[in-house]
């Protein structure tokens, strides 16, 4: 024999279901914060009609084969640079641009001074960044995105 459906089983039933909804909810939300935060552009249009060229402009950094590694230590970004030979990539010009990935700080825009070795540096402000580096030589530029954290 089954039980007589009442006022409070029906606010349990209610209940669960939301709770089951709010948990899914907060469950995604979180996942989503922290593993994607996000791309905003001023015009998607303009840049849906540039992606073909970011596409290009990819397939040529990947064929000139350049190898460029950040590394931050201490309060530093240390940058080696090589050619896809090994050589030392010596006379490029080396920038990077940091971002707060919350957007609560103004850019910092760096230039990286060259040293011994295809090996250039720039000081570090603290705090969690977007840095978009990019070294260009001649007419030949290598570009990377990476969050880095100084400490």
């Amino acid at each position: 024999m089954s039980k007589p459906l009442t006022g409070r089983r029906v606010l349990a039933i209610f209940a669960a279901g939301f709770d089951i909804i709010l948990a899914v909810n907060l469950t995604m939300a979180v996942l989503a914060t922290r593993t994607f935060p996000g791309m905003v552009v001023e015009n998607s249009y303009v840049a849906s009609q540039n992606f073909n060229a970011g596409l290009e402009a990819g397939r040529a950094q990947q064929a000139r084969g350049w190898k460029v590694t950040p590394e931050v230590k201490d309060k530093a970004l240390l940058v080696t640079a090589r050619t896809s030979a090994g050589a030392a990539l010596k006379g490029a010009q080396v920038e990077a641009l940091l971002t707060h990935p919350l957007g609560q700080v103004p850019p910092v825009r760096l230039a990286l001074l060259p040293g011994p070795e295809g090996r250039y540096s720039a000081t570090l402000p603290q705090g969690l960044w977007d840095m978009e580096l990019t070294v260009q030589r001649g007419g030949e530029r290598h570009w990377l995105r990476q969050r880095i954290e100084v400490g």
